[in-house]
């Protein structure tokens, strides 16, 4: 699941311009080659399982995404592996999968508890048993948003060589667990600015155990870092890896 920004074709051409392959992509890659099933929730663009194609899998490869824009470059990418247009309420699974992950902060984007439940109840169904969850959040304690800030604007090209300018606002004051910002994109490819308006929630160590807990799935492993370094305050992620309850 990506940034709701991206449903938008133009916008979704930048996204791995934006988001280049790191090492939480080297985290997740070696994950899913060791599973014979893998659903990946928000897949975006498709490049995990479209890499782990072409680096070998030959099992079962789902990608689901809410984006239409996003799917059109995933099947254009990679063939050999299931594109699905929805998010978790769009199909009902029956223990069909060894691992989902969620990646690129996806998880975040869901906001309310209830869709939270949901969301979480979707993913158990979909594991089978003593499968595997594993996804990650930015650790709140590290107050990432507090650097999101107009100063800070960074310059891309697009796929034509176009400079675009991207910045991003948080909206204050920040209340509770949940953050409101706006990322700008500026560039001779629009008449103006595209702005867009995101909400993500940052839930502690303790918040998402007992949403997984309630969901019958529980925490058999947290990092801090994608190095797998262990989970502090000042980490910047929160990587949980979740097994589903026998």
């Amino acid at each position: 699941m990506v940034d709701r920004a991206f449903a938008d074709p133009s916008l979704a051409a930048l996204y791995d311009v934006l988001n280049c392959w790191g090492p939480g992509d080297d985290f997740y890659l070696k994950l899913v080659m060791s599973a014979s099933s893998v659903l990946d929730v928000g897949c975006g663009t498709g490049r995990l399982l479209a890499r782990a194609r072409s680096d070998g899998h030959r099992g079962r490869l789902m990608g689901l995404d809410p984006a239409a824009a996003m799917l059109v470059r995933a099947r254009d990418a990679e063939r050999d592996v299931e594109w699905v247009l929805g998010d978790l309420r769009s199909r009902a699974w029956d223990g069909e999968f060894d691992l989902v992950v969620m990646t690129g902060h996806a998880f975040q984007e869901i906001v309310a508890d209830e869709e939270i439940r949901a969301a979480l109840r979707s993913v158990r169904a979909a594991l089978g048993s003593g499968g595997r969850f594993v996804f990650e959040t930015r650790n709140p304690s590290a107050r990432a948003w507090e650097r999101w800030t107009p100063q800070r604007r960074y310059e891309i090209s697009d796929p034509d060589g176009t400079a675009v300018q991207v910045w991003h606002e948080v909206e204050l004051p920040v209340r509770g667990d949940r953050v409101t910002f706006t990322e700008t994109y500026e560039g001779a490819r629009w008449t103006g600015p595209q702005v867009c308006r995101s909400t993500l929630r940052f839930l502690t160590p303790d918040a998402l155990a007992r949403f997984l807990t309630e969901a019958g799935l529980t925490v058999v492993e947290q990092y801090g870092d994608w190095g797998r370094g262990p989970l502090a305050p000042a980490s910047p992620e929160i990587v949980t890896v979740a097994r589903a309850a026998y």
